[in-house]
């Protein structure tokens, strides 16, 4: 009797390893694909700015406060019906002021009561920590 060597158990659970990789992999990169567009994070604002009458320029406000890598500088523009134009025009006006001051900023644009506001927040992506956010958000998406 001659002995076949490899031919046994091995190749059915390498087989069967290979199968779950695979399958593993297609759900990972279907679940990849339902997370790519959601809302960036939001922290608790340590500064607020305001449009109105009597408010300094945004780019004076911003030389008042302390610069920090760490935080992101949001604009939110709100809009009437039909003010949606006037509003993004006005916010970008406000980003490129924020941009020569040195601070990039995300702008937001929503319907509601119209106004022009500004905040600094801990809320700046960062590597370690963003690579962490979305793997616990991948685990939770996935229980």
């Amino acid at each position: 009797m001659i002995a076949r060597t490899g031919s046994g158990w091995q190749y059915a659970l390498a087989d069967l390893s290979l199968i779950l990789f695979m399958v593993t992999g297609a759900a990972l990169s279907q679940a990849r694909a339902k997370d790519t567009a959601r809302p960036s994070p939001q922290g608790d604002p340590v500064a607020l700015w305001s449009a109105g009458p009597g408010a300094p320029p945004i780019e004076d406000w911003l030389e008042t406060q302390a610069p920090d890598p760490r935080q992101q500088l949001t604009i939110v523009a709100r809009y009437a019906a039909g003010g949606q134009e006037g509003a993004l025009a006005q916010a970008s006006a406000m980003a490129a002021s924020a941009g020569e001051a040195g601070r990039g900023a995300r702008i937001i644009i929503e319907p509601g009561e119209g106004g022009v506001a500004a905040a600094l927040a801990y809320d700046a992506p960062a590597g370690l920590a963003r690579g962490l956010q979305d793997r616990a958000a991948t685990q939770s998406h996935g229980n």
